[in-house]
């Protein structure tokens, strides 16, 4: 017999007669019965023995009241790719088969990532762009293999972002609605983690505002002393404003950063590496005061927005973050210093990956800067403005 005239493999297609049968309150014999067949043939299809033909499938969705495709259809294809992964997949349990994973091409391999390390409603907002199973004790860094639910191409064109400013995700809406289908996923981290990650190929990008009293520079000085050669490019996201998080009215007085010693008062901080910790403990040490003098010194949110929703929700009565964080929780606001939040890229990326030049022409738009600007906080005036690494 041809190739062309085999049978296909039941594997091939999605069947749900059972389904649909124990729907209707039907046993596999009532459903023999009316349909002309026998109950070891219901059986039979039902476990994917073998496939019906026309007639009999004809017969089946006739009795049960739909379409012979609402019975068999054809299964969609998955495509499986191997990835490292990066993260933690979230604790399993016997009603999740598989893990929602975002997966990105940074440089020659696949980096995969559980949703859920978006953390908060993002993890139920942002789409996979996988699943992966069989993933119990697995480990960072491990090899796992994810079967995808989108276009190979689409995931190709991912950016991936490591970094604490939760405006970079409308920049992937405005690429989509003048270019590109591209998604760009930020992973919320501080500035020395973003960092981190963009050295080991975890991303592609990565931001920070890490503020150098004594040069009065933003950002350059670390990555002068972190990043070794020029194949770096740096460019200006934008200025915002950073200060202190205090409930509305500021009931507690928090006038200055030396005023969360008062031991009335509840911090809630940031990562050790954030640019808000940094700032925090250089305002500390200026002021003479030891962290272990500071009520709440060791409590961490994960985000300049997960601060602030401390803060609002009366857990704690202050925290360094950015004013676009404490406009969204109509918190008050004590401006501390204006920074830039910096993006850095590797300019191999930029040569290789489809859409990440894209991603920077955008920044620069019109229309996205008038966006983040109408955020509150942000001053877009140098976006886009490149620095150099390396001085001559």
């Amino acid at each position: 017999m041809g190739r062309a005239n085999r049978a296909e493999p039941t594997e091939h297609f999605d069947n749900h007669l059972k389904d649909l049968r124990a729907a209707q309150g039907l046993s596999q014999g009532e459903l023999a019965a009316q349909s002309g067949i026998t109950r070891q043939a219901v059986s039979a299809i039902e476990s994917q023995l073998y496939l019906p033909t026309t007639a009999v499938a004809l017969r089946l969705a006739s009795v049960l009241g739909c379409r012979v495709e609402d019975l068999f259809s054809l299964a969609q294809s998955h495509e499986v790719i191997e990835g490292k992964l990066i993260g933690h997949f979230p604790q399993r349990n016997k009603k999740r088969s598989a893990v929602r994973v975002k997966v990105a091409r940074v440089g020659t391999r696949m980096v995969v990532r559980p949703v859920t390390e978006l953390g908060g409603m993002l993890s139920h907002t942002v789409p996979a762009d996988g699943y992966a199973a069989d993933v119990h004790g697995q480990a960072s860094g491990a090899k796992v293999r994810v079967n995808l639910s989108r276009d190979r191409q689409a995931i190709e064109q991912e950016i991936s972002v490591a970094g604490c400013d939760p405006a970079i995700f409308l920049a992937g809406e405005h690429m989509r609605r003048h270019k590109d289908q591209t998604s760009v996923v930020g992973w919320t981290m501080g500035s020395t983690a973003a960092l981190r990650a963009l050295q080991q190929g975890e991303v592609h990008v990565a931001g920070l505002h890490l503020f150098d009293p004594a040069t009065g520079e933003s950002n350059l000085p670390f990555l002068r002393r972190a990043l070794k050669g020029s194949n770096y490019e740096v460019i200006t996201f934008a200025t915002w404003e950073e200060g202190l998080l205090v409930r509305p009215g500021n009931p507690k007085s928090i006038r200055a950063v030396s005023d969360v010693a008062d031991h009335s008062v509840t911090l809630v901080n940031r990562e050790e590496g954030a640019g808000a910790r940094l700032l925090l403990d250089q305002r500390l040490r200026a002021a003479g005061i030891k962290p272990g003098h500071v009520k709440g010194y060791g409590t961490v949110g994960s985000s300049h927005f997960e601060v602030a929703r401390v803060i609002a929700s009366g857990q704690a009565d202050v925290g360094v973050g950015i004013r676009s964080a404490a406009q969204l929780f109509e918190l008050d606001f004590v401006p501390l210093q204006t920074a830039r939040y910096d993006l850095v890229v590797p300019k191999a990326y930029l040569k290789s990956h489809p859409t990440l030049v894209h991603l920077f022409e955008t920044l620069v738009s019109r229309s996205f800067r008038h966006e983040i600007e109408a955020l509150g906080g942000y001053d877009t005036s140098e976006t886009g403005k490149l620095h150099a690494l390396r001085i001559g």
